[in-house]
């Protein structure tokens, strides 16, 4: 290792190797994998109210409770596993949110059929290329945009929940539709042009 610091977005959390791990791997990266992209828009309908660190410690308990996030399986969940899955630590106990991931499962497989795939429908928001931002510094960042107002009222008006513009944009950010690291982080060059 060099003696030079990486220069990371603010956000990144130097002391939280899991933060900086997810920061410097994943996040941006983009994503045309429907089973990814499906347990993106979970985890970030799961974190509202809550901190993503929260959620990045329990993102292995969900990937367990949920199939893998293999949304024709998770689909097939009753009430039963349902009322199980609210006794389970490793994943947010609120009932309205896992029950948004079942819901959502069901509504990414009417997706699939009608677009042919999840990555298909998600990608069509940004014309089929990430859009980059050209941010200095993390106050500028929006937490929504147009374009995730759009997706937010799409997803609602095919049946999805927990899908609203804050939580839309951060899944964008998430699974590489935008580009929001900022222009002095090592990983905005890397990722600009990436589609």
């Amino acid at each position: 290792m060099t003696g030079r610091m990486k220069r990371r977005c603010e956000w990144a959390g130097e002391g939280d190797t899991a933060y900086t791990a997810y920061h410097d791997d994943e996040w941006g990266v983009p994503s045309h994998d429907d089973r990814h992209l499906y347990e993106m828009l979970t985890l970030e309908g799961a974190q509202a109210g809550l901190s993503w660190s929260t959620i990045l410690r329990k993102r292995e308990g969900y990937r367990r409770a949920f199939a893998g996030f293999d949304p024709a399986r998770v689909a097939r969940f009753d009430r039963r596993k349902i009322e199980r899955l609210l006794q389970d630590p490793g994943i947010v106990r609120n009932r309205l949110k896992v029950e948004s991931t079942v819901n959502n499962a069901k509504c990414v497989l009417e997706v699939q059929e009608q677009h042919g795939s999840f990555d298909a429908y998600v990608w069509r928001f940004v014309d089929g290329a990430p859009l980059v931002g050209r941010w200095k510094t993390l106050a500028e960042l929006p937490a929504e945009t147009p374009g995730s107002k759009v997706m937010s009222k799409d997803l609602k008006s095919r049946g999805f929940r927990f899908v609203g513009p804050t939580v839309c944009y951060a899944f964008m950010q998430a699974v590489g539709l935008v580009n929001d690291h900022v222009t002095s982080c090592f990983r905005y060059r890397e990722l600009a042009g990436r589609s």
